[in-house]
């Protein structure tokens, strides 16, 4: 296929020109079943999947390519199949970049924490400050129909010497700009020997939607209500921060931290404490906010579910949907543990009184990692499990307007078994509000 030349040959001219003697260089081979929606039936289609990821390290700099093809079966003798086209060739709504950018699965530079921070390509945890305004933020959320290629740049003033402060910024999709967000920061303190001292933090954040109705408008199902909406005006955010550690040991950190955010002249404050507690192997994971906000304010707008609940916010953010002010609250309680290689937390959510127009929100995450299971050393999983307007405590089983994501592998040597499933409750879509996405996937490694 001819457009695997542009990956293939950035690929290439990387392998020419950086020096062979610290590169690592690896490929996977990937072979699977994966289920798309078909955007003209709203059906769901079941494709086999094959994919080439290459992937080099040199240093801090690290590249990697996800290259599939899917394709399906349609004669009855097994004889004739059909590719998927819009893996490679541009339908509809989408151009020529957002199909062909995020062929580069990532492209980085550093680690986060690091003085120059660099990524390209997908993620899933984008969290600007307190997380206010931008916690956990993913771009991943429409794969694998629609991958996005985004960018996340950090530059410390470590990087020339000076401990004084930083930028952080986030762009979701480079090839429409629509989510743009950064946040700019001082260490007022950052010369002192004081550890606690040194890190307080005060910071600035700006975040943008220029285009909220952007990924509803590239689906092309008939019963598509946005199809034909102009764009609405951009939403904008923006707001200052502080956080102040209290506390910094081998078994206990505790901060506590504020943001004021104004969004459309609204404004909205929340102070906290939250950190880690080490109890043995495990570390407890705890935090508490308080929340203070106007009419139609939406504290943490941009979140992990923002792109498939972006018409909703803007709703809300729009004067459309109307939401009461009211004091709220957070808490947030988990456990860690790096030896063991388990993490899993709870967030809950909203607001003291009832009537304001919206409910609690519910968000737990689960990872295990390689060799935390005796006898069974290859087996890891992440999990996410997220409810919305919760109006009663049995809500929270219901399973209607929420979101949930599984992965189980299964590695032995260099082959992984992948089982990947995905919910999702619409409650403003035409027609059927369910949607299930699952695959099947065997890569090997070499």
């Amino acid at each position: 296929m001819k457009r695997l030349i542009i990956p293939a040959g950035i690929l290439g001219i990387l392998l020419g020109v950086l020096p062979l003697q610290s590169l690592e260089r690896g490929a996977s081979i990937g072979l699977g079943v994966v289920s798309f929606s078909d955007d003209a039936t709203g059906e769901t289609l079941s494709y086999q999947q094959l994919a080439l990821r290459p992937h080099l390290r040199v240093g801090k700099f690290s590249i990697g390519l996800n290259l599939e093809i899917h394709y399906r079966f349609t004669g009855g003798d097994g004889q004739d199949f059909e590719i998927r086209e819009e893996d490679w060739n541009p339908q509809g709504e989408i151009n020529a970049l957002e199909l062909y950018l995020p062929k580069i699965d990532y492209l980085r530079y550093g680690e986060k924490g690091d003085p120059l921070y660099l990524s390209l390509g997908s993620f899933s945890d984008a969290t600007l400050g307190n997380g206010f305004i931008m916690e956990s933020y993913s771009n991943i959320l429409f794969r694998p129909e629609r991958p996005l290629f985004g960018a996340l740049l950090d530059i410390d003033s470590r990087l020339v010497g000076l401990p004084y402060g930083g930028i952080e910024t986030v762009v979701a999709n480079t090839a429409a700009w629509d989510v743009i967000a950064g946040r700019l920061f001082i260490r007022p303190l950052g010369g002192m020997e004081s550890v606690l001292l040194s890190r307080i933090q005060t910071g600035a954040t700006l975040a943008v939607d220029r285009d909220p109705y952007y990924h509803v408008q590239k689906q092309e199902t008939p019963q598509n209500p946005f199809a034909d909406e102009s764009t609405p005006d951009p939403v904008i955010i923006w707001g200052v921060d502080t956080r102040i550690p209290l506390v910094e040991a081998e078994r206990l950190s505790l901060a506590v931290f504020g943001d004021v955010v104004n969004q459309d002249n609204r404004l909205g404050g929340m102070v906290g404490t939250g950190g880690v507690l080490q109890t043995g192997p495990l570390g407890l994971i705890y935090g508490g906010q308080l929340r203070l906000y106007e009419d139609n304010f939406v504290p943490t707008y941009f979140d992990g579910t923002y792109d498939r609940r972006r018409v909703e916010r803007f709703r809300i953010y729009d004067g459309e949907r109307d939401v009461k002010g009211t004091l709220g609250w957070l808490a947030r309680l988990g456990f860690s543990s790096a030896r063991e290689g388990l993490r899993f937390v709870t967030t809950m959510s909203g607001p003291f009184e009832d009537g304001t127009g919206t409910g609690p929100d519910l968000k737990s995450t689960l990872t295990i990692t390689e060799g935390a299971f005796p006898g069974f050393p290859g087996l890891s999983v992440s999990g996410t499990y997220q409810a919305f307007d919760l109006a009663e405590p049995a809500d929270i089983v219901e399973a209607e307007n929420t979101l949930m994501g599984l992965r189980l592998n299964i590695r032995s040597g260099p082959v992984v078994i992948s089982l990947v499933t995905d919910v999702r409750h619409d409650p403003l879509a035409q027609g059927d509000p369910w949607t299930v996405t699952s695959g099947l996937e065997t890569s090997i490694a070499f």
